[in-house]
C-alpha cells in the first residue's frame, strides 16, 4: 500500500510536493486500518484520492511523476546507460531548475504483516545524486542504505550501510552500480531478496489509465484476460455484471468457444440478447467503460495502486463515482487496492449528480501559480471544510482554489475584441 509520495522539480512541479494517502481525523469511515503505528498512533490508509483542478494546473504531472519513478526503478540499470545520462524532466520555465536535482520518494507498506519502507532518490542530468532505503520492521527506523554521489571516502564514501538491516551481497551490487543507475534496480537484477521485494512493488503497481489512444490497448488486454481459461470465467461474470449495471443497454457478454472473441450482448425488442460488433457498433462510452474494467479488477484482485488520469474524460460522472465506490467498498476491495485519479469534474464532490463518494481528506487540489509552477494541497488546507459543506458548490465558487479565475463571458469578450481588431478600416 502507498502511504505517501514526494516529488520536486519534475515538469510543472518545482518545489517539493507531497501527496498523502494517510487518513486524517476528518475521515468518516472510508479509511482502512493497517496494523502499523506511527509515533504511538495507528495508521489508516485511504483506498482512493482524487486530484481536482483546472486545465493545465498540473494534475496529470503528479501521476506522471509516479510513473517516472516507476520507470526509473525498472529501467535505470538496463536502459539508461545506453541513452547517455538521466532522462529526467526538470521544471522548464526557470533555467536554474536544470542545475537542481529532481526528487522522488515513496512511503510504502509491504508484506502480510505490513512493514513500512521509505525509498527515494535524487537525480541530475548525468547521474543519481542520492538514493536511500529505510525500513521500520519494529516501528523504529533502520537505514538499510544511504547513497550520496559526492560523499568523500573518509566519511564513508558514496554508499553507506549503517547497522545490519540490509543483509546479503552488498559489495557485488555496489560494484555493479553505474553512476546513472539506481542501486535498487541493480540489487533486484542480482536477486537480492530484500531489495527485490521493494522493487517488485514498482513492477506490480502504478498502472496508468489514460483517455485517448490508451483505450484500444486496454480493451485488447481486458479481452485477453476474459478469454483466459484459468481466471477468465470468474472475471467474465464480474465484468458482465458491471457492464449490465452501467445502464448501457448491455445484458452480458459471451465468449466464442472457437475464436476466443469476447462479444457484448444487447437487449432486443423481442426480449432476446444479440451481440454487436465491438469496434464498429459499440459506443465510445462502452469502449471506455469496458477498457477501464480490466485494470480496475486487476488492481482489486492483486491489491495494486491504479492511476486514472482524467477519469471524467473516460467515464460518465455516475460511472466514475461507482468506480470510486468499488475501491471504498470493504468486500469488493478486500486487499485493499488504491485508486489515485485526476479530474476537473466537480460533480464528484456531490451532490448535484451523485452523492459525494469521497471523504474530505480524499480530495486534493492543484493550482497553477503565475510562475507556471503547480501547487498541490489537500482541500482541507485551503479552507476548513465541514462535514456538511457542499464541496461541489464551494469548489466551483473558488473557495478552495483550483478553478479558472474568469468572469462570466470574459472569453467571448476577448474574442470579440480580437475579431474587431482584424476588421479592415474604412
Amino acid at each position: 500500500m502507498l502511504l505517501s509520495f514526494r516529488v520536486a522539480n519534475h515538469r510543472s512541479i518545482r518545489e517539493e510536493t507531497e501527496l498523502s494517502l494517510v487518513a486524517t481525523e476528518l475521515n468518516t469511515g472510508t479509511a482502512r486500518e493497517t496494523g502499523v503505528r506511527s509515533e504511538g498512533s495507528p495508521v489508516s490508509v485511504l483506498p482512493a484520492v482524487g486530484i481536482f483542478g483546472a486545465n493545465a494546473s498540473g494534475k496529470s504531472n503528479v501521476l506522471h511523476a509516479l510513473r517516472f519513478m516507476r520507470g526509473a526503478v525498472l529501467d535505470s540499470f538496463a536502459d539508461w546507460g545506453r541513452r547517455g545520462g538521466v532522462p529526467r524532466e526538470p521544471f522548464a520555465l526557470d533555467p536554474q531548475a536544470r542545475e537542481e536535482t529532481s526528487l522522488f520518494e515513496v512511503d510504502l507498506l509491504l508484506g502480510g504483516n505490513p512493514v513500512r519502507y521509505t525509498y527515494g532518490f535524487e537525480l541530475s542530468d548525468e547521474r543519481v545524486e542520492a538514493e536511500w532505503l529505510h525500513a521500520y520492521p519494529s516501528g523504529r527506523r533502520q537505514v538499510w542504505f544511504d547513497r550520496e554521489a559526492d560523499r568523500p571516502d573518509d566519511e564513508g564514501g558514496e554508499f553507506r550501510f549503517p547497522g545490519n538491516g540490509l543483509k546479503g551481497h552488498k559489495e557485488l551490487i555496489v560494484g555493479s552500480t553505474r553512476p546513472d543507475a539506481l542501486f535498487l534496480s541493480v540489487g533486484a537484477t542480482l536477486n537480492h531478496p530484500a531489495l527485490g521485494a521493494v522493487h517488485r512493488w514498482f513492477v506490480d503497481n502504478l498502472w496508468l489509465v489514460a483517455p485517448g489512444a490508451d483505450v484500444p490497448v486496454r480493451t485488447e488486454w481486458t479481452r485477453g484476460q476474459l478469454a483466459d481459461r484459468k481466471d477468465g470465467p470468474a472475471l467474465r461474470e464480474r465484468v458482465g455484471a458491471l457492464l449490465a449495471a452501467a445502464d448501457l443497454g448491455i445484458s452480458g457478454l459471451t465468449l466464442d468457444p472457437e475464436t476466443g472473441e469476447v462479444r457484448l450482448l444487447h437487449h432486443t425488442a423481442d426480449g432476446r440478447s444479440e451481440p454487436l460488433d465491438f469496434w464498429d457498433q459499440e459506443s465510445l462510452g462502452t469502449h471506455a467503460w469496458f477498457a477501464f474494467l480490466g485494470p480496475l479488477f486487476h488492481a482489486l484482485e492483486h491489491g495494486g495502486v491504479l492511476l486514472a488520469d482524467e477519469l471524467d474524460s473516460s467515464l460518465h460522472p455516475v460511472l466514475a463515482a461507482e468506480a470510486i465506490r468499488l475501491f471504498q467498498d470493504r468486500e469488493a476491495n478486500s486487499r485493499p487496492a488504491q485508486l489515485i485519479f485526476t479530474t476537473h469534474d466537480a460533480t464528484l464532490l456531490g451532490p448535484s449528480v451523485v452523492e459525494r463518494p469521497l471523504d474530505r481528506d480524499q480530495v486534493w487540489i492543484t493550482l497553477k501559480e503565475e510562475t507556471g509552477e503547480s501547487r498541490l494541497y489537500p482541500i482541507t488546507a485551503a479552507r476548513k471544510a465541514r462535514r456538511d459543506d457542499n464541496l461541489e458548490r464551494r469548489y466551483l465558487h473558488g473557495h478552495y482554489g483550483g478553478v479558472p479565475q474568469l468572469t462570466s463571458g470574459e472569453i467571448a469578450r476577448q474574442v470579440a475584441l480580437v475579431v474587431e481588431g482584424l476588421r479592415p478600416t474604412a
